[in-house]
């Protein structure tokens, strides 16, 4: 059924791609049509006709010219308009040709890559006058700017929903979480349920605004930002300043948009939320991907952030919860909160590292558990869901980085050393290299913590901590002799089995101010050898353990977004003013990407050709038709702007020679327009070669 929805939703985008290329020829044609001149070819697509009509040959498979050429004895370019006449052949040939990335209209007289092609014929391109010409070559930008309005105010006029301008989840260490306030009792950095208004003096109507304002600031100056805060009257001004993330290449702020209270349902994330379900025993209550959580307690809750304070203060005990699931009914089931790890930095981390940061306390980390073997992957039968990993390749007890490095440093198979329930099993595990362009190595599971089962990793002897607001290299804090794979028995008067147990013992020892903490393991060289070691904490690390609080035990990336709807509540005056508002915005947004790429704070990387709109828009389709509509507007919007460019070969370039020979009287030499024409294709096929390789990188990548 999956597969039958990915090619429904590409066709879709095919369709659509193929109507904003089919909109731009028309407006030549059209115009082309009302000037008097004669229009050889209308196609969509470049290379062979697939298809062609023509009236008095009608519909058929590949070109109506040999037709012609055996009916009349040549091309239909080659006769004149009475012969047509008299051979009962339409001038214009209707074609879809077989590489469908763009369009053309030939007229008598005019050949973008022969500049030198002229006609004497009255109705040939060249024998129209300027200002005809100048309507002909502008005609097709403005019918994609009216398309895009009239998408605009199609789709306003239903209603279309975006994420909203909402802070869920604040990185550590970026920018929002480092945001200076106007006023210091509000306290530093941005918080989840914030909404942001205004940034940098714009309107932040929805999520998708804040992220374009960011990634087309330019200078190392901060940015103003007003926000909205639960249970503060009126708005709070904060100060922060973009850095550029190596990952995404744009400039960030580090903040994802808010969750609503209902589960993910779609793609990959439905899996997740599968697997969360089924490891929690929700599942079992009757609660499935797609299901809004409705009430904890007594209490109603409308976001994730309602969510996140009831099992902060939850304490840690089950808490009763009500859910409606996709088809009405209601069921109930028990959440336990969980709790909040502490975000242990490797030193030599940056933001471009897959992992730059483990989950764990005072160093201390589980063990890497197998969440899920993908079904049907080069694993499956070798490796099974739950399987914790006690070794991988040379490495004994691997954190998650070293697990990561291991299969990125392997070539065809890697030996692992897996927990799989009671028992030790040693297995081969097969590595596949995935992607064309850059093809890396993938074990083809999806890992996560064994938090469940009281093992430790090797710990981490070196953390980046904050300190002062200095991030310090902390050392010294794990004691030696705890051996990797080793089984924590007990931590200060608490039995332990499990991480949760661990996070307990050493959040009430900090709370009631205990610096050392006395902690039993089981090595792993037998089940009767223990060792009991001391943890002394410094200051700093203590307050940030008492710190630490319950939390969800469902993770925010797994509830879909809060979506805010913009709409013009039926009026179609309204409509119309936010469609072309919109339209305006869209094309100063253009002109300012090309500007920011020039400038180096958008990377060219991010850059997309057709089949990455394409990819791009079959995810769009599955968030309803107005929201398809909305993309198309951009996609129409974009096409109008580049190809009104003042660069060679597209109509922009065009448009420059009419006024050239308006002014001068002639037209620029037959030399200069064939130079201008070869890097006009240059930059083009530059362009088209990037795009493309982009495309397909995320495609396989």
């Amino acid at each position: 059924m999956g597969m039958i929805e990915s090619a429904f939703n590409v066709l879709i985008m095919v369709l659509g791609f193929g109507l904003l290329i089919f909109v731009h020829e028309l407006g030549h044609f059209l115009a082309a049509k009302w000037a008097g001149i004669r229009v050889e070819s209308f196609a969509i697509g470049f290379g062979p006709p697939v298809i062609s009509w023509r009236g008095g040959i009608g519909l058929i498979w590949g070109s109506t010219d040999p037709v012609i050429r055996r009916r009349a004895g040549r091309s239909a370019m080659q006769m004149r308009d009475h012969e047509l006449q008299e051979a009962q052949i339409g001038e214009t040939e209707y074609s879809l040709r077989w590489l469908p990335l763009g369009g053309f209209v030939r007229m008598l007289g005019q050949d973008d890559l022969d500049p030198g092609s002229q006609s004497g014929d009255p109705r040939s391109f060249n024998s129209a006058t300027i200002g005809r010409r100048m309507v002909v070559i502008s005609a097709g930008v403005v019918m994609n700017v009216l398309l895009a309005v009239l998408c605009f105010i199609i789709a306003f006029s239903m209603g279309v929903r975006f994420e909203a301008p909402v802070v869920g989840e604040v990185v550590v260490d970026s920018p929002a979480a480092e945001a200076v306030p106007a006023d210091p009792a509000h306290g530093v950095g941005l918080q989840s349920g914030d909404r942001i208004v205004q940034l940098d003096g714009d309107q932040t109507p929805t999520f998708a605004d804040l992220q374009v304002i960011t990634a087309m600031s330019v200078g190392d100056g901060p940015m103003s930002m007003r926000i909205e805060r639960r249970g503060v009257d009126g708005l709070l001004s904060y100060e922060l300043t973009p850095r550029h993330d190596p990952v995404t290449q744009t400039r960030s702020l580090g903040i994802y948009p808010a969750s609503s209270t209902t589960l993910g349902s779609e793609g990959q994330l439905g899996r997740y939320v599968e697997n969360l379900l089924e490891r929690t025993g929700l599942d079992k209550a009757g609660v499935v991907p797609g299901a809004a959580l409705e009430s904890l307690g007594d209490t109603s809750v409308s976001s994730f952030h309602a969510i996140d304070l009831a099992m902060q203060a939850s304490g840690g005990q089950p808490v009763a919860s009500t859910w409606r699931v996709p088809d009405g009914k209601v069921v109930d089931a028990v959440l336990t909160a969980d709790p909040q790890w502490q975000q242990l930095r490797y030193p030599d981390a940056s933001s471009a590292d897959l992992v730059g940061w483990e989950q764990g306390v005072v160093g201390l980390v589980p063990l890497v558990r197998l969440v899920e073997v993908m079904p049907g992957s080069i694993n499956d039968g070798i490796l099974q869901s739950g399987d914790v990993v006690l070794a991988v390749g040379d490495v004994v007890g691997p954190r998650m980085r070293a697990f990561r490095d291991a299969i990125a440093a392997a070539s065809g198979s890697l030996p692992m050393v897996v927990l799989r329930g009671d028992q030790r099993v040693e297995v081969t595990a097969r590595v596949a290299m995935e992607g064309v362009l850059d093809p890396k190595p993938k074990l083809q599971v999806l890992p996560g913590y064994a938090f469940d089962t009281p093992l430790l990793a090797s710990p981490m002897r070196e953390v980046e901590l904050a300190d002062g607001g200095t991030m310090v290299t902390a050392a010294g804090q794990v004691p030696d002799g705890l051996v990797p794979t080793s089984r924590v028995t007990r931590l200060g008067s608490r039995a332990i089995d499990s991480w949760r147990d661990i996070w307990m013992e050493l959040h009430a020892a900090t709370l009631a101010g205990n610096t050392t903490i006395e902690m039993t393991v089981e090595l792993p060289i037998a089940a009767s050898a223990s060792r009991t070691v001391s943890l002394t904490l410094r200051e700093s690390t203590v307050k940030e353990l008492a710190a630490l609080h319950w939390q969800s035990p469902i993770p925010e990336l797994l509830f879909d977004p809060v979506y805010v709807t913009r709409s013009s509540g039926g009026n179609p005056i309204r409509a119309l003013a936010m469609g072309a508002a919109e339209t305006s915005n869209f094309v100063i947004l253009t002109y300012l990407t090309i500007d920011r790429l020039f400038r180096g704070t958008l990377g060219v990387d991010q850059l997309r050709g057709p089949v990455g709109i394409v990819h791009l828009g079959t995810r769009v389709v599955d968030r309803g038709f107005t929201y398809l509509l909305f993309f198309l507007a951009i996609i129409s919007v974009n096409l109008a702007v580049l190809n009104f460019l003042p660069l060679p070969i597209v109509d922009g370039g065009q448009f420059l020679y009419l006024i050239y020979e308006k002014v001068t009287g002639r037209l620029p030499s037959l030399a200069f327009q064939t130079g201008a024409m070869m890097l006009g294709l240059l930059l083009i096929g530059t362009l088209f070669v990037v795009t493309f390789y982009n495309d397909v990188a995320r495609l396989v990548g």
